[in-house]
């Protein structure tokens, strides 16, 4: 449920709703928006048949919401949610931001060598796995905190922000401490434990869309991390399974533009997963973009023939180099900046 507060509504009012609402065991949060400020209501409605909330003081109108997914809903927050990385770096806002970088940290040396690189084409945050979550138990699996570590001083010396992807509820208090972007793969999009942990700190959080799941599961995962008090969510299409080969995955469009429909999160497309193949990134990404993508997340490496996971997908910096100038030409026809 939701609470449309009046245009001169004082703090005194909004303190005694809250008050109010939450003695009923309920759980709020504020949105402030340009046009108007609303309380959300987390929790059982039928609670609220005790107290008539219409007749309170600085109350506009109460409102029902109809979706299941009630804080991500556009019925919550009909304007769009700007994510705030650190100074300078807004999701949301109509700049379109890419994050680049290597599937896997490999080394000091390598990772800050690309940093640079995809620094100096345009991207504004490293991606880089420390913990990799691999289909066979005998492949690679990360450097743990060693890479974080060269990570986080990578994304320093270059001034990039950095992501990099959480496995275990147990991990991420440490994980925190080292970057701006927690990353929830896709294996992992309905490992509820690990999303109401993530919902529990103040760090934002890219949620990628399982690979088999519905966008209704994408959007309910997503309210588990804004339920437990984290707003600061980013949704991922990275691509779903279907019955075509000829790519790893298929790339679903559609949902750049339904989600945006029906949600006020930022939306990012990967389309190095989606693909699975380098020659075919290019043309993916500047897909999402012209769907209205909110942002770009893209595999890069140095020598893709020798990277430690997904070498197939990455780009080589050069080749990184002329999409972003491809995008910056489709992002203004568009009428936003990259």
């Amino acid at each position: 449920m939701i609470i449309i507060l009046k245009s001169d509504v004082t703090d005194s009012q909004i303190s005694h709703i809250l008050g109010k609402v939450e003695k009923l065991g309920l759980k709020t949060h504020i949105s402030r928006g340009v046009e108007r400020t609303i309380i959300g209501l987390i929790g059982p409605e039928d609670v609220l048949q005790v107290i008539p909330l219409e007749v309170f003081p600085g109350v506009e109108r109460v409102l029902p919401v109809l979706a299941p997914y009630r804080l991500v809903s556009r019925e919550f927050n009909k304007e769009n949610s700007i994510i705030t990385i650190r100074e300078g770096i807004q999701i949301g806002c109509g700049r379109l931001h890419v994050i680049a970088g290597p599937c896997s940290v490999e080394s000091a040396q390598g990772i800050r060598a690309i940093a640079h690189k995809v620094k100096k084409a345009g991207a504004t945050i490293l991606r880089g796995g420390a913990y990799k979550p691999r289909t066979s138990p005998y492949e690679f699996q990360g450097l743990g905190e060693e890479g974080l570590k060269y990570l986080a001083e990578a994304g320093r010396e270059c001034g990039l922000a950095t992501v990099t992807e959480v496995l275990d509820p147990r991990d991420v208090g440490l994980i925190c401490r080292y970057v701006d972007i927690l990353q929830i793969g896709a294996r992992n999009m309905q490992n509820f434990s690990l999303l109401k942990e993530v919902g529990k700190v103040d760090k934002p959080v890219l949620l990628k869309r399982g690979i088999s799941a519905t966008i209704k599961e994408w959007l309910m995962s997503a309210e588990y991390i804004l339920s437990n008090g984290n707003f600061k969510v980013m949704l991922c299409e990275r691509g779903i399974r279907t019955f075509e080969t000829a790519t790893r995955n298929t790339l679903d469009i559609n949902a750049v533009a339904v989600v945006k429909q029906l949600s006020h999160l930022p939306v990012i497309v990967d389309p190095s997963h989606a693909t699975g193949k380098w020659d075919l990134v290019a043309p993916a990404a500047r897909a999402g973009v012209a769907a209205g993508c909110d942002g770009l997340i893209i595999e890069v490496h140095e020598n893709p023939e020798e990277a430690f996971s997904d070498g197939p997908q990455s780009l080589k910096p050069e080749n990184f180099e002329i999409l972003m100038r491809d995008l910056q030409k489709i992002a203004s026809a568009m009428g936003r900046e990259i």
